[in-house]
């Protein structure tokens, strides 16, 4: 069996259609989520599944588009078993049939790996917003992973069957739902396998549903986080530092040394506990994490003090040094904590 396309749909129009049509042509069984499209729409969904012969899944109001995934796959877990797997679609007419065919052959021939669509964003059609929306959060991805993914927001993907009952676990409602598949993926080492597509642009991607700060905002929300805690932790940071440093310390090698010591383990313990309750959400309680977090809190506040210490013959106030080498230091933390301090264990992605 090949796999099964999974599309979920809010108010779709006749594009839906020809591409079910196409895609029957090509024997693949479709599973359409109609996501609480308004009544109007219905007549679309008659013709998909009555003249189409689809599976129309409905909610009775709009869920997201997480949602719709998680609630065609479920349904295709239990009734195809013994497909390869799943391909994700959008239902607007940006993904060419003929892309849909290659991605599911592709993920039958890799049924251990995420097939992902990847999209040419040098092409000159391609959108400001779509161009650069998708630099950002491909920035946002290898920072938090360490991994490179060129095209994040690519909704045509190859799932395999699998990783099912991982994937219903993941959250995610929205949009940031296929975010966080790939941040998951990319944390547990889950190879990608890129198939090139064609960029199509309907109308400048008007009639996406992606609202751009909103649904942004919950993509990048565990970064977004990490950074205010970083920030709140900064400001602790250095206004003792400074304090220490006009009122007991000379700015001498010793008592930068000193001002950074008593400094950092106040901002670290500030740090710490906003970093494991609020924005990774860590459950250890062997303080195996607070540990590895000690570790490295004494690494970066050794660094710190060396670079500042070595570069304070400039013509620069030490606070705003400070500043400098700690930005410097923000993403190598950020990637230790989130990968391997309070990241959760790595785990392989199969049906129990």
């Amino acid at each position: 069996m090949k796999a099964v396309v999974i599309i979920p749909a809010l108010n779709p129009d006749e594009k839906l259609i020809t591409l079910v049509e196409k895609l029957k042509h090509y024997d693949l069984t479709t599973i359409i989520i109609n996501d609480g499209s308004a009544p109007g729409y219905e007549i679309i969904f008659d013709i998909l599944r009555e003249k189409l012969d689809c599976v129309v899944r409905v909610h009775s109001k709009n869920m997201g588009k997480g949602v719709a995934l998680k609630t065609g796959m479920a349904y295709a877990a239990n009734i195809y078993p013994d497909a390869p797997g799943y391909v994700t679609a959008d239902a607007d007419g940006q993904h060419a049939p003929e892309d849909i065919l290659n991605v599911a052959r592709m993920l039958e021939e890799n049924p251990a790996s995420l097939i992902l669509g990847t999209r040419d964003f040098n092409n000159v059609k391609t959108p400001f917003k779509s161009k650069w929306g998708n630099r950002i959060t491909s920035l946002a991805y290898l920072l938090s992973t360490g991994e490179r993914c060129p095209d994040t927001q690519t909704g045509l993907r190859g799932i395999p069957m699998s990783w099912t009952k991982e994937l219903l676990k993941i959250p995610g409602d929205r949009y940031e739902y296929e975010m966080n598949v790939l941040l998951e993926a990319g944390k547990s080492r889950i190879p990608f396998v890129e198939v090139p597509i064609e960029t199509i642009y309907l109308n400048e991607n008007k009639a996406s549903h992606f609202h751009a700060i909103k649904d942004s905002a919950r993509i990048y929300l565990n970064i977004l986080k990490f950074s205010l805690s970083s920030f709140v932790s900064a400001i602790v940071d250095n206004s003792v530092f400074t304090l220490l440093m006009q009122i007991a310390f000379g700015a001498t090698s010793l008592g930068i040394l000193e001002a950074t010591i008593i400094a950092r383990v106040m901002s670290g313990g500030v740090n710490y506990l906003l970093n494991k309750h609020w924005v990774f959400q860590n459950t250890d309680r062997e303080g195996k994490a607070a540990l590895q977090y000690a570790i490295l809190f004494i690494s970066q506040m050794l660094l710190s003090w060396f670079f500042v210490a070595s570069l304070s013959s400039l013509p620069i106030h030490l606070t705003v040094l400070k500043i400098c080498v700690d930005t410097g230091l923000f993403i190598g933390s950020y990637l230790i904590q989130k990968n391997f301090i309070f990241g959760e264990s790595r785990k392989e992605y199969r049906l129990k």
